[in-house]
């Protein structure tokens, strides 16, 4: 029986895994004493980008994501290869995603969207100092970049539309600094 915090579990069963994510499913005994099932899924770690020109405008993305079933707005995100470090995989998504070199980069922590139930932890970047290159889009990706200026991004979250957790999150760190 392993540990927990205050639940114990008594075996794990990985259920899925594909190359973004994995179910695993827990036999436990709940902090209460009572035995249970808990199923956590667990996404590929991710970055999130929030990059910003020289008169204070910040680049977005704007995107279809099947999960939502919709267009959003957000940060340049994706997932960390298990061959890089969290830094590469954020120049890497920022190149590929809107076509953006940066000289000078902030890490501003992590995050984690999501905590009862998902393990996603997401490490969040201010890129500046940019250079625009042609991006390199997947075959999954239609992704067109969004200039607001950074107040406009703010009011965005406000109205609700930059739901996107992490970018969220960014955006508030970088306001803070």
């Amino acid at each position: 029986m392993q540990s927990h915090g205050p639940w114990r579990i008594l075996s794990s069963q990985e259920v899925y895994r594909d190359p973004w994510m994995d179910l695993r499913v827990d036999q436990v005994i709940r902090p209460d004493g009572a035995p249970g099932t808990y199923s956590t899924v667990r996404l590929k770690p991710g970055i999130c980008v929030i990059a910003m020109g020289k008169q204070g405008e910040v680049y977005l993305t704007r995107e279809f994501h099947y999960a939502v079933g919709r267009e959003t707005i957000e940060g340049v995100s994706g997932g960390i290869e298990p061959s890089e470090e969290p830094l590469e995989s954020a120049k890497r998504e920022l190149r590929e995603e809107i076509g953006i070199l940066a000289k000078t980069w902030k890490d501003l922590g992590y995050v984690d969207p999501f905590t009862s139930a998902i393990e996603s932890p997401t490490r969040l970047y201010l890129a500046t100092d940019l250079e625009f290159v042609p991006p390199e889009n997947e075959g999954t990706e239609q992704i067109e970049r969004v200039c607001v200026s950074f107040e406009e991004a703010l009011e965005m979250i406000e109205k609700g539309m930059i739901t996107h957790a992490p970018t969220c999150v960014c955006l508030l760190k970088i306001r803070l600094q």
